[in-house]
């Protein structure tokens, strides 16, 4: 085989592969700026709400941060937060996913892009409390042909077999919203363990708030709910 040709299949390889990651990421960005699109539709009902509404609701339901790859929703005390990661990746080998009919058809089906939702206290960002907790509730996996599943904490898991069924649309993003919100709702914040805050150096205490290393999350301190089990 000559040198050229060798060159030529590496390059053959190599477009390949660049070219089905550029569709995936895409993919993923059409998904995520329908996402947002879905996101501020949730901000302009809530505001229809509050019109309509007989009682004055002094709470906050808008989007705080909207940059290309990140936007954030603050309801409440709460702020979700949804990152899309810019690179591609593809599930191991074993992982559940790859043990299924649709991308044992065709791998290229495998490789995906990421939308990952976390979930802060908002105060931790109003008071600059960089020591605070948030938490990964869920990651959506999104593939060339926009089918996806949500990998996550008890009702935003969807199970992995639907990969290849469901496709990430508008529909789909209105009930994954819609579940983060609750979830976000129903994860209260719990007082942390006596013997966690009962120190504080006297610099500490003459610092202001923000600056106290003392972390807050919902549930720092406490085993996490597994996703098999309900919160009371």
């Amino acid at each position: 085989m000559s040198r050229h040709q060798l060159h030529k299949e590496l390059f053959d390889e190599f477009t390949r592969k660049a070219s089905l990651k550029k569709e995936v990421y895409n993919i993923t960005l059409q998904c995520f700026n329908e996402l947002k699109e879905t996101i501020f539709q949730y901000v302009t009902q809530y505001e229809q709400y509050i019109k309509k509404s007989k009682q004055s609701y002094d709470i906050s339901f808008e989007v705080t941060q909207n940059k290309e790859f990140e936007i954030a929703l603050k309801f409440g005390g709460d702020i979700l937060i949804f990152l899309m990661h810019t690179n591609i990746f593809e599930f191991p080998r074993n992982h559940e996913v790859m043990k299924t009919g649709y991308i044992k058809k065709d791998k290229t089906r495998s490789f995906h892009g990421i939308i990952n939702i976390y979930n802060f206290l908002a105060d931790s960002f109003k008071y600059d409390r960089t020591n605070d907790i948030g938490y990964l509730i869920g990651r959506v996996f999104i593939n060339k042909d926009k089918s996806y599943f949500v990998e996550g904490k008890q009702e935003l898991a969807f199970l992995y077999h639907n990969f290849g069924t469901e496709k990430f649309t508008k529909k789909a993003m209105d009930t994954l919203l819609e579940t983060s919100i609750k979830y976000s709702i129903n994860f209260d914040l719990l007082t942390p363990p006596y013997n966690e805050v009962m120190s504080v150096t006297v610099n500490e205490m003459q610092s202001t708030l923000a600056s106290i290393p003392l972390k807050t999350g919902k549930r720092l301190g406490f085993q996490f709910y597994a996703d098999n089990q309900t919160q009371d």
